[in-house]
């Protein structure tokens, strides 16, 4: 039973020496020592970047300077555990091959990422059309970029079929126009309809007077002379415009006696 204890002393002896200690506590403080400057640099770069360059050209790069980090920090620890990179490299070199194939999609992603974050064509919390999806940036990745819609869904969509699909930012301007498009019947006066409109766009708390309103008289309609009318407001106030506006016109055409026709189909029945 002795010999057996001081086997097992004179085994941990040889094992946890004051060297292999201190080289083991070195490397974790290295570890920690790198982790940290990672995060500070990712935050600096995302402090300074986003107001020259935007906040979607700050996010990226602040996650680009992570990945590097990373690897900087692999590639650190494993010199330190004594593990030789070159053998692994080249063991790693034959999977490359056939993963690089299978990472394709993902390295069009990636280059279509960079395309939009130098395009600069929409930032993080624009409101984006995208085909049948409506929806309000949440973040710019490296692979795809993520909308939150309005009925509180997750919408993750590829940056490469970004690139590859018109895409419309509906808050990019500050301004935007609400088209109304009305019809009235036949033998309106039409200069009243289009007094009764502006006085309406005047009046609406939510309607800007520069641009000015617009009134066109669009077309002779199978029922009804269609009418176009454009109001601006304030982005952020577009659907306030919007709604109020359309129960203002509603409203004032009941008051006024002017009707909005609806499309009709007269049946004559000849008899014998």
């Amino acid at each position: 039973m002795d010999k057996l204890q001081s086997f097992f002393d004179s085994l941990a002896g040889s094992i946890i020496t004051p060297e292999r200690l201190w080289a083991a506590l070195s490397f974790v403080l290295l570890l920690v020592v790198l982790a940290a400057a990672l995060k500070i640099a990712g935050t600096a770069i995302l402090r300074i970047a986003s107001p020259r360059m935007g906040r979607q050209t700050g996010y990226l790069l602040a996650k680009a300077l992570r990945y590097v980090g990373l690897i900087i920090i692999l590639v650190t620890a494993f010199n330190k555990l004594g593990i030789n990179l070159s053998a692994l490299l080249g063991a790693a070199g034959i999977a490359g091959i056939a993963i690089g194939f299978a990472a394709q999609t993902s390295v069009s992603n990636i280059i279509s990422g960079f395309f939009i974050m130098t395009e600069r064509s929409f930032e993080i919390g624009d409101t984006l059309k995208f085909d049948a999806v409506t929806g309000v940036v949440e973040s710019i990745d490296l692979l795809s970029i993520k909308l939150k819609t309005f009925d509180n869904q997750f919408i993750r969509i590829p940056n490469e079929t970004v690139i590859k699909t018109q895409l419309v930012n509906v808050t990019h301007y500050p301004v935007r126009r609400f088209t109304l498009t009305v019809g009235v019947a036949y033998g309106t006066d039409l200069e009243k309809v289009r007094s009764i409109l502006l006085e309406l766009a005047s009046n609406n708390e939510y309607a800007i007077a520069d641009p000015a309103p617009v009134v066109i008289f669009d077309s002779f309609g199978a029922s009804s002379i269609n009418i176009v009318f454009g109001v601006w407001a304030n982005t952020a106030n577009f659907l306030d415009l919007k709604n109020s506006m359309m129960v203002d016109v509603s409203k004032r055409f009941a008051s006024e006696g002017i009707s909005i026709p609806f499309p009709q189909m007269d049946v004559h029945l000849v008899q014998g």
